[in-house]
């Protein structure tokens, strides 16, 4: 399928009807449940095996007053409801983590009834976080030995079945679709760069579909499944209704308060790992900036490795905002 233009500032509606009505395909597919006889791949021999050597449990009363707080992941659901996992993160990358809160909105919003499941690193991270606060359930991941996560990513997607894998990258992304790969789950890749990750290009052949921000990355994948979409954006940041002066004392509450027409406000932007070669430049010329210009302000996002430095090497400025990430 060639690939389409991007449309920068758009949410991917396109790529939300392409997830709806995947899912909708692969309802019926076979996804190993606890009583099949998987095949002789280890770890779908060791999931089988810890699954079928529970003993039976002897019947009991039910509770007449149930937990009001049942598990995320149980399996009680009705099998009409639609349910997407989204694997992302590892790495402190905001892009990636807010890519799939942003999916996961949209999808929510087109189906009310749906149900959504974040895969990703250990709390504290920002998955972790940024799961909770958009009140999505949570599995983790254990990052530091692969076989480990593709298990632990197995068992999540095991319990929570759901009819499509979202992958936004990260180590818990590449973890999760090669589990998602053993259980014969259908998973789909959304990629923010402008050149695909290598743990893209590995899951690019077994990938149903490829959803990319830029045009760049679409020749060296498979062409037939890739479209270009553009970045998701999450719905809450467009409706964010804070005026210039309000967000002027947010971030520069010693500034006094200007005209929304006086401020002049410049944002440095290098991402979550920060830029050496934009930091530096800024480290240079952000003091002329300020002095040349009594109404000019800068908010300087360094990345997170990188903050302590830059807040040792810049003179405190009551114009002048930095911060390790940008995230919202």
């Amino acid at each position: 399928m060639p690939a389409t233009a991007a449309q920068p500032g758009a949410t991917p509606r396109s790529a939300i009807r392409f997830l709806r009505l995947r899912s909708t395909q692969t309802s019926n597919l076979a996804i190993p449940t606890r009583t099949a006889a998987p095949p002789h791949a280890r770890l779908r021999c060791h999931l089988s095996r810890s699954s079928d050597s529970t003993p039976p449990s002897p019947p009991t009363t039910p509770d007449p007053d149930p937990d009001p707080d049942p598990d995320p992941e149980s399996e009680s659901e009705s099998e009409d409801t639609l349910r997407f996992a989204f694997a992302c993160g590892g790495a402190g990358a905001g892009g990636r983590v807010y890519s799939a809160i942003a999916l996961a909105d949209e999808l929510h919003a087109s189906l009310p009834s749906s149900r959504s499941l974040i895969i990703g690193a250990p709390a504290p991270s920002l998955e972790s976080s940024a799961a909770a606060a958009a009140s999505y359930p949570f599995a983790p991941v254990p990052l530091h030995c692969l076989p480990r996560g593709i298990l632990a990513a197995a068992l999540h997607l095991r319990r929570f079945r759901p009819h499509v894998l979202v992958a936004t990258g990260g180590a818990p992304a590449l973890q999760a679709c090669l589990a998602a790969l053993m259980l014969r789950l259908p998973f789909v890749i959304q990629d923010q760069d402008a050149s695909p990750a290598p743990a893209t290009r590995l899951l690019a052949p077994f990938a149903r579909r490829i959803f990319l921000a830029f045009n760049a990355p679409v020749r060296l994948l498979p062409k037939r499944r890739c479209a270009v979409y553009g970045n998701p954006i999450r719905m809450s940041i467009l409706k964010c209704r804070a005026s210039k002066t309000e967000a002027l004392a947010r971030f520069f509450p010693r500034a006094g308060l200007l005209g929304e027409h006086e401020a002049q406000v410049v944002l440095v932007l290098g991402g979550a790992e920060g830029s050496p070669e934009i930091n530096v430049a800024v480290l240079n010329v952000y003091y002329e900036l300020l002095r040349r210009n009594k109404d000019r302000y800068i908010i300087w996002q360094t990345g997170t490795e990188t903050f302590c430095e830059m807040e040792s090497l810049v003179k405190g400025h009551r114009r002048l905002f930095l911060t390790p990430c940008s995230y919202l």
